[in-house]
């Protein structure tokens, strides 16, 4: 079983165009692992089977990379178990990830990954995406910031584009509904983005339909975004 498990991972990678050596494949059933260990302490995810973590969220974190660069800086917004920044780290020695969580538990959890599985050039740290917005040693810092399916379009281009460079790129991982593209024209206005592309798939041995919203920094965001914590969600810029 765990032998069907391995080829799975490594065939659903190279759809995405990522080769995983026999070590990086260990590295990641030995995040699976403290996963679900970890989930019946504290809720983590509402996927649990060994499948389903593979295709679901190992796989599906996957699937950004052929967007990435081979190496650089990458902001994870509201990363919760780790989904994408863990798997796109193993996957990819040379990108630097920072994975950034509001909940302390969760933070805790990817340390001990972090520490279990001695992957280096990630961290995790605890604070919410309007704090660190406006932080100098975050802002305007990073080549890449991606969102997991955090909130609707117009509220994650406040949480995220003010991490990234003018030139890079906020990456939206959503499901199939896209109706939020068309009530993000204000926000991406404002806060300097433009949609670069939208791209819909179904993730491998599923039928569930993934879309990946490519947002380019062309300017600065104003100084005044993002606005304070809670204020993004309550008065989305639409």
């Amino acid at each position: 079983m765990q032998e069907e498990l391995k080829s799975l991972l490594a065939e659903g990678a190279e759809k995405f165009g990522v080769t995983l050596d026999g070590e990086q494949v260990g590295t990641f059933f030995k995040y699976a692992g403290l996963l679900k260990e970890w989930n019946e302490k504290i809720n983590l995810t509402s996927i649990e089977e060994d499948r389903d973590i593979i295709i679901k969220h190992f796989i599906d974190s996957l699937s950004i990379m052929p967007y990435l660069k081979p190496s650089g800086s990458l902001i994870d917004i509201g990363t919760g178990a780790g989904f994408p920044g863990i798997p796109v780290k193993i996957a990819s020695n040379n990108i630097d990830v920072v994975l950034l969580d509001s909940l302390e538990k969760r933070i805790n959890f990817l340390n001990t990954v972090i520490s279990a599985t001695g992957i280096k050039g990630i961290k995790a740290v605890h604070g919410r995406a309007e704090d660190f917005g406006k932080n100098d040693a975050y802002r305007e810092k990073f080549d890449i910031s991606v969102a997991r399916a955090v909130a609707s379009l117009p509220i994650l281009l406040e949480y995220c584009l003010p991490f990234v460079k003018v030139g890079g790129i906020f990456i939206a991982m959503k499901g199939i509904n896209t109706e939020e593209i068309d009530n993000s024209k204000k926000a991406l206005d404002i806060l300097g983005g433009e949609i670069e592309k939208v791209e819909q798939f179904s993730l491998p041995f599923d039928d569930i339909r993934r879309t990946i919203i490519i947002i380019k920094k062309l300017r600065h965001t104003p100084t005044k975004y993002p606005r304070k914590a809670g204020k993004p969600s309550k008065e989305p810029l639409i």
